[in-house]
Parts: structure tokens; C-alpha cells; sequence
């Protein structure tokens, strides 16, 4: 209870000591200075007039990587992207003149007062899309997007900005997102008005969003800090991998000589050792195969989430996400709670083999720690990378907004993440966004041995009260909040005070304790449950999952203006998800299983899929698809040079790639950095050298 209670201390030390850690300067991403620097006045107005008069064919490279009429404006696309890298390509030399080229947005409201002049002095242009008649749907269309996009980043706390969402909904407040390419020593209105003419004198009204130039991405101390630990470990790697290939295969040594700490990096190893299959009795082997299609679901969703913040065609977009072929996509924020359900239901199957309650408690240090170091390396590392070479493994016109918003978010609050403290103290520029699941996760096993000290005892009496006390608590609790919570009635609250809260998020993995209670219970034997009452059973919970599924999408749905339905949706959707699936586990543990059985026939296929071998390589390197599926993305998706016309089928064709992608990346980074350190940390708590760390 004192480790509890310090740890709960520290949470709240931590919101203060942060408000004190924002006042100091973070270095950003983006040398922010270098635009200003560059600008001379003097020196726009020769080249402008030099380009203007003597070369038309830099001219014509300007104007062709920039300003353009966006394709697509009646399927709602207001972006037009410009052609990045042309833009910075140029770098001519000219009668002592170095011109070269500086890509830059602008945002143009759609709603513009023109005074034009002679021959149509008296005319005054005062364009409303909503006096568009004809075109009346397109932006009833263009209002059910905004408010749809202000659901979803309510949903997932805001982590992309959707250029077409402004402060205001209404018609006139829509606006243009166009590239411009300038003179390097140039602003904008400079250009416009030397290239072309002067807008400004006829009322034409844009705001500069940001610019680009070669070269600025600023060095700082976190790049050289990454290029040290990244380096150490390289080397590191490279030696223990000498030393296996030497030992085992050019001197074909005994392996079991060999030094367990050296080998423990070698990269072949673990490498080898990922890709083993083996039975193992004593493994759940349906959770695997649940595991993997749990992390594929999160990143073709993640996918889907993405594109529907670029596309070129945003009506057909909302009107897409609002029909009920959409549902397998919009309902993919239930499978989150399928990590919290087995995150419960492993804590208890483990830790009530190895301990009692009393050891439990007398071994609480080692407890937390051994759930705090086995995630602490790949996570480390992941926000170290995001901190530095994110920054610099690509570019495009979008990095500003995608790649650099992670990077400065990461040398912000690195430390939240790596505490597991963001969901409390900065849950909207959290740096790795989907690492708030791990901060819940990690505060839950806080609080677990309040309930496993009972669980772990001898009285099953005990451990069924304190089971049903915590689930039913927890859910209590939860269903309080939602229906008195104020600020959860505003949509743009929903992330922070619903969607990364502890309180509400709880009820699954509570729910995953008393599965792991029961499949303890019968480890080494099967529950015996009548055919007819175990086929009703399992009946009711896959008709449960589909109706959950169901009020899900219609829950998120632009038009569903029912509070109390949306509350208890709210409420008690999550936990009954975790209930079903975890029914389902029960019943495949429970000998339900092979290819077909006389009890019930279809929970016997189930158990085959998700028992497959193909399942446990992906769910072994879960872990590190989680972490870094997202930066794959958002580096794939900020090179970008048009908004992504989105179709199901070239969704399905990219989330099939990133898939691969992801794998491949978190196969290496599981048996190059996660693998080794676990073995390490296994090797630390058995010989109780721990301890040395709290003398």
C-alpha cells in the first residue's frame, strides 16, 4: 500500500513539476529562425524583377510548384499541395544573384470581399458557398465532414490536424490550403504582388500557414545523443554476434558453454529464436492467434484514420464512414480493450502459478519493476527515435504537420511517456500517441495487488469477492462519471476525459482478472459445463459481440443526438466486449477445440483459427508493431505530394503494405533491442542482483 500510495504521490508532483519543465525552452524541430534570417526585401525585388523580365522559365519552375486550383472542389477538396520538392530544387545563379526556392502554405478563406478594378470598378465579388444552390448537398456533405473529423480527433486526441476543419463550421469559415513557391528572400505577399499582381490592393484576403528550406533541421543535443546509444548498441550487437557466430558455428562449440550474457545481443540468436515454433503446453494458444488480429485491426484502422484526414475526395469520405459498410472500420477502437482484457486475464493466469498473496506483497519492488523494465527498452528507444531521426528519415510538404509536430512533442515530454504519466499530465501532445494504452496499462498492474492479494490466497471465497467487488466498482464508477461528467458532453473533450481515463478504461482488464481467475481454477483440468447450457451461453455472447459492434457505429454516427444512449453506449460497451471475447477464450481453453466437436460445432473451428502457428510470430512482436506502426505512417503518408484519393480498395492496398512494413521493422527491433534486454532483466531478478539498486 505505501509503494501505491508513493507512486500515486508522484503523479501529482509530476503535474506541477511539468508546468515548471514547459516554461523552458525546448529546441524545435525546424530552425523557425532561418525563415526570418533569410528574408531581405531589397533583394526579393531585384530577383522578382529579374525573373520577371529576363527568365521565364524560372518563372514558369515557380508558379508550376506552386499556387493551383485544387482538383476536386465538389468532392470537398480544398488542399492543393504544390510540388515540394521541385519548389526547393531550384537554386539558380544569376548576375550575382543566388535565387533559389522556398516552399510555403497559405490559407485562403473561400469567403472573399473583392474590389476589383477598372473595367469593373463598381463590381464587388462577396462569394458565399451556402448561395450555391445547385451545389446545396456538396456542402451539407463538406458540414457532416467537419463535424464527423471533430468526432474522430476527439476520438484519438487530436494527433493529426485536418486541414479543412477550422475554428467554425459555418460555410463561410471553409477555406483553401495552397502551396506557393517563393524566392527564397521573399514573403509571400512580395511574390504574389512582383509575379503576378497585387492582390492585397483588391481585397484579396490569406494567412501564411508555414515554409519550408533545404537544410533546416537543426542539429540538436537529443540527434547527437540517439547517434551515441543507437551507435553503442550497434556495436554492442556486432560483437556478441562475432562471438555466437564464432563460438557456435566456426569453432561448433557445445552452446551450452557459451557466455549467456555475450550471446544474450547476438543477433542471430534472436533472430533464430523469434522465428522457432514450438508447442508449448503450458502457453494459451488461442491468444496468439486473438493478439495478432487484434494489432492488425489497430493498424488497418490507424490506416483508414489517416487517409481520412488528407483526402482528395472528403465527401465521399464522410458519406463512406457514416454507411454501414464502414462498421468494421469505425467499431476498431473496441479491439484496445481486447489488450486490456488479456493484460488481466495473463496477470492472473501467471502470477497466481509462481505466488501467493503474501509473496505478492513481500515482493511488491520486484513486482512493478519486472513489468516496468520489460517494457522499458523497446519503449525507450522508440521515443528516442522519434526525438531524432524521425525528423530526418524523409521530407514532404506535410512534415511540418505530421513528422515534426511528433518530433518536438517527443523532446517535450519524453519523460511523461517513459514514466507511463501522459494520459494525466499531457494526453493531447503525448509523444508516441499510442503509447497512452501502455500509461493505463502500467496503472492498472499499480493497483492490481490491492485485488490479487485475495486472489493469490487460498479462499476462493475471498478471491471471488474481491474480484466481483473490483469489477463491479470499477464499472460503477465508470458509469457515474460518464452520466455526470459535463466536460464528456462536449465532443472535443472525449479524448481526455474518456478515451486515455483510467476510470473508464478500467473495466475491461478487471474483467480479464476473473477469466484469468477462472482459467486457473481449471489449469490442469476442463470445465465441465453442460452441452445445452454451454452452447446457449456461447450463443448469447457472439450475438453480444455483433449487437456491440452494432451500437458502436450507430453511437458514432454525425446525426446520433441521443445523450443517454450515448452514455450508456459509453459505459458499458467496452466491458461487455471484454466479457464476450473473454467467454470465447474460456471456451477454447476448456477443450472446445480441435477441428470440429460434438458440443457445439462452431466454437471447434474458432479455436483451430486462432490456434494456427501462423499467429505466434506476429504475436510475439505485437509489442513493437504497437510503437511503431504510426510513425511508419505518418513518415509514408508527410511525403505525400496531392491529398490521398480515398477509395476501400487503396486503403486495403496500403494497410496491407504498412502491415508488412510494421512487421518487418518490429521483427528487428523485438530481437535486436526487446529479446536481448529481457534476457538480461530475467538474469538480474534470479540472481537478486536487484537488489543492490534499494541498498
Amino acid at each position: 500500500m505505501k509503494t501505491i500510495l508513493l507512486v500515486l504521490t508522484i503523479i501529482f508532483c509530476s503535474k506541477a513539476w511539468a508546468k515548471l519543465y514547459l516554461d523552458k525552452k525546448v529546441k524545435f524541430p525546424l530552425d523557425t529562425d532561418l525563415y526570418e534570417r533569410v528574408l531581405d526585401k531589397q533583394e526579393c525585388q531585384r530577383q522578382l524583377k529579374y525573373i520577371q523580365q529576363n527568365d521565364s522559365l524560372l518563372m514558369a519552375r515557380f508558379l508550376d510548384s506552386g499556387m493551383r486550383v485544387p482538383r476536386g472542389i465538389l468532392k470537398g477538396n480544398l488542399v492543393d499541395l504544390g510540388n515540394y520538392p521541385q519548389c526547393l530544387e531550384i537554386h539558380s545563379f544569376v548576375k550575382d544573384m543566388s535565387i533559389e526556392g522556398k516552399f510555403c502554405m497559405i490559407k485562403v478563406p473561400v469567403n472573399q470581399n473583392l474590389q476589383l478594378p477598372p473595367p469593373f470598378k463598381n463590381f464587388t465579388s462577396n462569394f458565399d458557398p451556402g448561395a450555391l444552390r445547385i451545389h446545396t448537398k456538396v456542402f451539407e456533405n463538406l458540414r457532416d465532414y467537419t463535424r464527423n473529423m471533430e468526432k474522430i480527433r476527439a476520438t484519438f486526441g487530436g494527433e493529426l490536424t485536418d486541414f479543412r476543419n477550422d475554428e467554425s463550421n459555418s460555410f463561410s469559415s471553409l477555406t483553401f490550403h495552397l502551396a506557393m513557391c517563393v524566392p527564397k528572400v521573399c514573403t509571400t505577399e512580395e511574390t504574389i504582388a512582383g509575379l503576378l499582381f497585387n492582390m492585397t490592393a483588391v481585397g484579396f484576403e490569406y494567412e501564411d500557414d508555414y515554409c519550408r528550406l533545404p537544410n533546416d533541421k537543426p542539429w540538436a543535443l537529443v540527434d547527437y545523443v540517439a547517434v551515441m546509444i543507437f551507435s553503442i548498441l550497434g556495436l554492442l550487437i556486432c560483437i556478441c554476434t562475432y562471438y555466437d557466430v564464432n563460438h557456435n558455428i566456426l569453432s561448433q562449440k557445445d552452446p551450452k558453454e557459451a557466455n549467456e550474457i555475450l550471446i544474450a545481443f547476438s543477433a542471430l540468436k534472436n533472430c533464430r529464436q523469434l522465428l522457432v515454433i514450438k508447442p508449448n503446453p503450458n502457453n494459451i494458444n488461442c491468444l496468439d492467434g486473438i493478439r495478432s488480429l487484434a494489432i492488425f485491426w489497430v493498424i488497418v484502422g490507424h490506416v483508414f484514420y489517416i487517409i481520412g484526414f488528407i483526402p482528395a475526395n472528403p465527401i465521399d469520405t464522410v458519406n463512406w464512414s457514416q454507411s454501414y459498410e464502414s462498421l468494421w472500420i469505425t467499431t476498431a477502437t473496441l479491439t484496445v480493450d481486447t489488450f486490456f482484457l488479456l493484460s488481466g486475464l495473463l496477470l492472473v493466469y501467471i502470477t497466481a502459478k509462481k505466488l501467493t498473496g503474501r509473496e505478492l506483497i513481500k515482493n511488491l519492488p520486484f513486482f512493478y519493476l519486472n513489468r516496468l523494465l520489460r517494457m522499458f527498452p523497446l519503449l525507450a528507444a522508440v521515443v528516442l527515435y522519434e526525438a531524432s531521426f524521425s525528423n530526418r528519415v524523409a521530407d514532404g510538404p506535410l512534415w511540418n504537420r505530421f513528422m515534426v509536430n511528433n518530433a518536438h512533442k517527443c523532446r517535450t515530454f519524453w519523460w511523461t511517456t517513459l514514466l507511463h504519466l501522459q494520459n494525466f499530465i499531457n494526453p493531447q501532445q503525448a509523444c508516441v500517441g499510442v503509447t497512452w494504452y501502455l500509461a493505463i496499462d502500467v496503472q492498472l498492474h499499480i493497483l492490481s495487488p490491492i485485488v490479487l492479494y485475495w486472489v493469490l490466497g487460498r479462499s476462493k471465497a475471498s478471491a471471488w469477492t474481491a474480484l466481483t467487488t473490483a469489477v463491479f466498482s470499477s464499472l460503477a464508477a465508470s458509469t457515474i462519471y460518464i452520466f455526470l461528467s459535463e466536460p464528456l458532453k462536449e465532443t472535443l473533450n472525449n479524448y481526455i476525459y474518456y478515451y486515455v481515463n483510467i476510470l473508464t478504461r478500467a473495466p475491461p482488464f478487471f474483467v480479464g482478472l476473473v477469466y484469468g481467475y477462472m482459467l486457473h481454477l481449471w489449469r490442469k483440468r476442463r470445465a465441465k459445463i453442460h452441452t445445452i447450457v454451454h452452447s446457449f451461453i456461447t450463443s448469447f455472447f457472439i450475438c453480444l459481440l455483433i449487437i456491440i459492434l452494432y451500437c458502436k457505429f450507430k453511437g458514432d454516427q454525425v446525426d446520433f443526438e441521443n445523450n443517454t444512449m450515448k452514455s450508456l453506449f459509453l459505459s458499458f460497451l467496452r466491458p461487455l466486449w471484454s466479457l464476450s471475447l473473454g467467454w470465447i477464450i474460456f471456451a477454447c481453453v476448456n477443450g472446445y477445440g480441435g477441428i470440429c466437436t460434438n458440443i457445439f460445432y462452431f466454437i471447434g473451428p474458432i479455436n483451430w483459427f486462432l490456434s494456427l502457428n501462423v499467429w505466434i510470430i506476429p504475436a510475439r512482436i505485437s509489442y513493437a508493431m504497437y510503437l511503431i506502426h504510426m510513425s511508419v505512417m505518418f513518415a509514408v503518408y508527410s511525403t505525400t505530394l496531392q491529398p490521398v484519393y480515398f477509395t476501400v480498395g487503396s486503403a486495403m492496398f496500403d494497410a496491407f503494405g504498412f502491415l508488412w512494413l510494421s512487421m518487418f521493422v518490429a521483427f528487428f527491433l523485438t530481437a535486436l533491442i526487446d529479446a536481448p534486454f529481457a534476457i538480461l532483466f530475467k538474469k538480474l531478478f534470479e540472481c537478486k542482483l536487484i537488489i543492490l539498486c534499494f541498498i
